[in-house]
């Protein structure tokens, strides 16, 4: 049976600057109620009180702050940004992994250069270096380009090894990404490592937000 609570909880999950407003005491649950208690007597078909709304609202809110308290770790980590970058989408075929390899060859790892392809199930996305897209391109001229974005960077964060292991950490960090409308267009992660790639525009306020979670 669908309830007040299922609804409220349904439509909090599904927006994160709620989430957010609510972790920070800084939401208004009577301004938020007003705003979805429509959405809700559309959803279960009757008339509902404001005050129910407003109830759902903050025992909810309770549980998403103790979720947040429950993710104890050291955030502690240098920020390594990377200006001029690129990320090409390309519809994966069998002929494609083969070209794949030849990419490796090109790049210059000894000066810290930049080359993250992840597989998808229909399309392979890698992530380089500008200077080295015109010679991707190349390689890859009889393979269909999807899409391909410039003026992005990398900002990059290197933890312990409990990063691997603590659940809650990157959903964390995304949120403060995303607290301030920052859209992200890849994330790459290893077992201590977690790098953003985002629009150059964006480069100093998705710096600030990661660091503002490291002095936290």
């Amino acid at each position: 049976m669908v309830t007040i609570s299922h609804i409220v909880q349904k439509l909090v999950d599904d927006n994160v600057y709620i989430q957010e407003a609510m972790n920070q005491n800084i939401l208004s649950y009577s301004s938020l109620a007003n705003q979805i208690k429509k959405d809700i007597e559309d959803i279960l078909g009757k008339q509902v009180k404001k005050h129910a709304i407003e109830m759902a609202l903050r025992r909810y809110s309770n549980q998403i702050k103790q979720k947040h308290k429950s993710v104890s770790f050291n955030y502690s980590s240098d920020i390594i940004m990377k200006t001029k970058i690129c990320d090409i989408a390309v519809l994966r075929t069998p002929a494609l992994f083969m070209k794949l390899k030849k990419l490796y060859d090109i790049i210059d790892f000894e000066k810290s250069d930049i080359l993250n392809i992840i597989q998808g199930s229909s399309e392979v996305i890698i992530v380089t270096n500008e200077r080295y897209k015109n010679k991707f391109l190349e390689i890859l001229k009889d393979e269909k380009i999807l899409m391909m974005e410039e003026n992005l960077v990398s900002l990059s964060m290197t933890f312990s090894k409990d990063f691997y292991y603590t659940p809650g950490v990157i959903f964390n960090i995304i949120r403060n990404v995303a607290w301030e409308n920052i859209n992200i267009y890849e994330i790459v992660s290893t077992n201590t490592e977690l790098t953003f790639i985002i629009n150059k525009k964006d480069a100093m306020r998705g710096y600030k937000a990661l660091e503002k979670l490291i002095q936290s």
